[in-house]
């Protein structure tokens, strides 16, 4: 069973939409990302390094050619607090009678 807790860095809406994305893959371009969650590369940047900071997330810095690539994965600690923060929302919600889960 996952511990509900409520994460403020996650809560974050551009960072709760990585963190998201990320969950659902093993490693993510940035490209990707970029695109997927609609930021600028150095909004996305900036959003990365807090999450890395945070110990949330693992940027893999590699050259293809001359071009260097950028890919980004959750950790186990990262994958953790997503799903403790996803269980605090689910409580929440819960507690208005309203359901975010399918029926």
């Amino acid at each position: 069973m996952i511990e509900p807790r409520f994460d403020e860095l996650i809560h974050a809406p551009t960072r709760l939409s990585i963190v998201a994305l990320l969950a659902s893959s093993e490693w993510a371009a940035f490209a990707f990302i970029r695109d997927s969650v609609g930021l600028s590369d150095s909004a996305l940047s900036k959003q990365l390094t807090t999450l890395e900071d945070a110990g949330y997330i693992e940027l893999r810095k590699a050259f293809v050619g001359k071009r260097p690539r950028t890919s980004a994965r959750l950790t186990t600690v990262g994958r953790a607090a997503f799903e403790q923060h996803v269980a605090a929302l689910q409580r929440i919600v819960s507690s208005a009678g309203v359901s975010v889960l399918p029926e």
